[in-house]
């Protein structure tokens, strides 16, 4: 398992350099540039000023020669400048708002999991019953609506007029004069629209891959003769069927991961939510090249880690690969 992990990884190096040169070459077809945005507004902006400015951002290289100084950086663990006129570091603006990205992922993930497991497994078992139409319509009703659209009925409703949750920030701005149990409830209160939102819409795809596959495994011999030897119903399907089930889930829920973080951007802008979408948001319009450049390679890392945990799930889950 050591040497496969190691393996993946030694793959997983070209891969992010071809994701870095794709992306680096995409964002600078983009129209527009850092220095529009600072002169195209000062009427006392001159040619010479704009050529300076491309001086100091490197913008007068060529495009090689401006991807050779960023990967040089990035093996320095350096991800440059802001072209911000805070002029801060990149790194630093990104482990700020990270940790926030990460959290309302993996809770999102969590109640993704917690919710469509069961409501598929479910299902599968009762087929054609009131429950799995139920189910069915709900999951439906999950695809057809737009998220961004939900959540601004929801913050409406529950933010504007039932006043029961707050529509922006991740706490308040008393926070820091609360007492821990009313901190952290605060900070619950804030929680519970992006990332029951941000859970809506996988929740309904994952719940019907989870049927789908129980569906195929429970038809299995393997099945009919762990039925035949006396087993309960409960042993059955969850001893049995649900671990191969799972596999093709773990998949799924693999490559579900950069569209979560890809999701982000908008829940973030959505709910003010002070992030690494709502930064990467942020940056694009202001051309922030470093920092589009930093937000992206972080994203592709965390990809391919996504698919490296989804390979060893499934090893974890089927033996049999373990085996091979």
């Amino acid at each position: 398992m050591l040497r496969y992990i190691l393996k993946r990884i030694g793959f997983m190096i070209p891969m992010l350099v071809g994701i870095t040169i794709i992306c680096f070459a995409v964002m600078h077809l983009a129209p527009g540039s850092p220095t529009d945005l600072q002169t195209q507004m000062n009427p006392r902006a001159s040619a010479e000023l704009k050529e300076r400015l491309r001086a100091m951002y490197d913008l007068d290289k060529p495009l090689h020669v401006q991807y050779g100084l960023w990967v040089k950086r990035l093996l320095v663990m350096d991800l440059g400048k802001s072209f911000a006129t805070d002029r801060r570091p990149v790194a630093d603006k990104i482990m700020e708002r990270l940790p926030i990205t990460i959290i309302l992922n993996i809770l999102s993930m969590l109640l993704i999991l917690a919710v469509a497991i069961p409501l598929g497994v479910l299902s599968a078992v009762h087929q054609d019953s009131w429950f799995d139409r139920v189910v069915s319509v709900f999951v439906f009703v999950g695809f057809a609506i737009p998220t961004f659209w939900l959540a601004l009925l929801l913050m409406i409703f529950f933010g504007v007029d039932l006043g029961w949750l707050p529509i922006s920030g991740i706490r308040s701005l008393n926070y820091e004069y609360l007492a821990p149990g009313a901190a952290c409830w605060d900070l619950v209160r804030h929680l519970i629209l992006p990332v029951g939102i941000s859970a809506f819409g996988g929740l309904a795809g994952l719940s019907r891959y989870m049927r789908a596959n129980m569906l195929e495994v429970i038809r299995q011999d393997y099945i009919m003769t762990a039925r035949a030897k006396g087993l309960s119903e409960f042993q059955v399907v969850y001893n049995h069927a649900l671990r191969n089930a799972l596999l093709p889930v773990i998949t799924i829920l693999g490559l579900s991961i950069p569209g979560l973080i890809g999701g982000s951007v908008i829940f973030e802008t959505i709910f003010a939510i002070p992030g690494m979408g709502q930064l990467f948001y942020m940056s694009v319009m202001a051309r922030d090249y470093p920092t589009i450049m930093g937000i992206l390679f972080i994203g592709a890392v965390l990809t391919l880690l996504g698919n490296l945990i989804a390979d060893v799930a499934y090893a974890v889950a089927d033996p049999r690969i373990r085996v091979s």
